[in-house]
């Protein structure tokens, strides 16, 4: 009887165990999936603003991000110059790029889907091979600037994780105040409707045009170098952005904001927390499962606003 009854208080003190266990890994997975999911938003949202508001499809997007995260490395590594300057610097380094490639090669290909898709996939290369010539194929490192964790419900979380999720949010407040509470915002929206109707107007579509692709382009450098401490920096990095950033922009609609915020949550806390109950590419590969259904029964996306006439 004895016996019976310590098997019993055995048994029970197991499932207890494994409960906390698995609640331990359940918080563990949710928590950094919010981190995941920041990194995703922060390196989507140019590409929501220059392919899901601009309508260019913008194969180098990877490669901005790309431009960014190097400008924050050299900057810190080899100028000394403080991590939130650099990345401010990355972001105007390479708003600057977009700006003259907008210029001098998207200007003439607006409407132009197969031309564009054509372009930025030379581009994509081009922008690597100079990279790789100037710097060399070996990967940069960047220190965290900010070491050290916080215990939440005892998951551990470190800070810089939160600055990321803070500087998500920064981003897209921005990003909202300046496309939906400015007359430069009003403007580009008004182009996204109806680009014709508009420039008949006599607004300047051509200088919007230019502003909002160097706007997109400079989000992706500063993401690039928020990413740069706890990505590996080399000049092939940016292709692996373009798939999820894609994902991101059809399933959360291609010209809204907040969809593309909200489906970058959605994909990476889903794909994060299945990914501690099975392997990765499982979890992946049921989540694009779940993407082609939904797409296919909303072609514009969750959250899309009214469709560009």
């Amino acid at each position: 009887m004895t016996e019976n009854c310590r098997g019993a208080q055995s048994l029970d003190e197991f499932f207890n165990t494994n409960k906390e266990a698995q609640m331990s890994l359940f918080l563990q997975q949710l928590l950094n999936g919010i981190s995941n999911s920041s990194v995703l938003f922060l390196t989507t949202i140019g590409l929501v603003i220059i392919f899901g508001m601009m309508d260019v499809v913008n194969n180098a997007h990877g490669e901005f991000i790309m431009i960014g995260a190097y400008t924050a490395c050299i900057s810190v590594n080899a100028l000394h110059i403080p991590f939130a300057l650099a990345c401010i610097l990355a972001a105007l380094v390479t708003g600057i790029v977009g700006i003259i490639i907008e210029q001098a090669v998207i200007k003439k290909l607006y409407g132009k889907v197969a031309e564009t898709l054509l372009v930025t996939f030379a581009l994509e290369y081009i922008i690597q091979q100079i990279v790789r010539m100037i710097f060399g194929p070996e990967s940069q490192t960047l220190e965290v600037p900010l070491r050290g964790q916080i215990t939440v419900l005892g998951v551990s979380i470190p800070y810089y994780n939160l600055i990321l999720i803070l500087m998500a949010l920064v981003v897209l407040a921005l990003t909202l105040v300046l496309f939906y509470k400015t007359s430069f915002g009003m403007q580009l929206r008004a182009i996204t409707q109806n680009r014709d109707m508009t420039q008949c107007l006599g607004i300047n579509v051509a200088r919007i045009n230019m502003f909002t692709f160097g706007y997109g382009a400079a989000l992706a450098g500063f993401s690039g170098a928020l990413i740069a401490p706890i990505k590996s920096v080399f000049p092939g990095m940016g292709p692996a952005f373009n798939v999820d950033g894609f994902l991101v922009v059809i399933l959360g609609g291609l010209n809204s904001i907040i969809g593309s915020f909200a489906s970058s949550f959605v994909i990476n806390e889903s794909i994060t927390i299945m990914s501690g109950y099975m392997s990765q590419i499982v979890s992946k590969l049921l989540i694009f499962v779940v993407i082609i259904v939904i797409v296919r029964f909303r072609p514009n996306g969750l959250f899309s606003s009214k469709e560009k006439r």
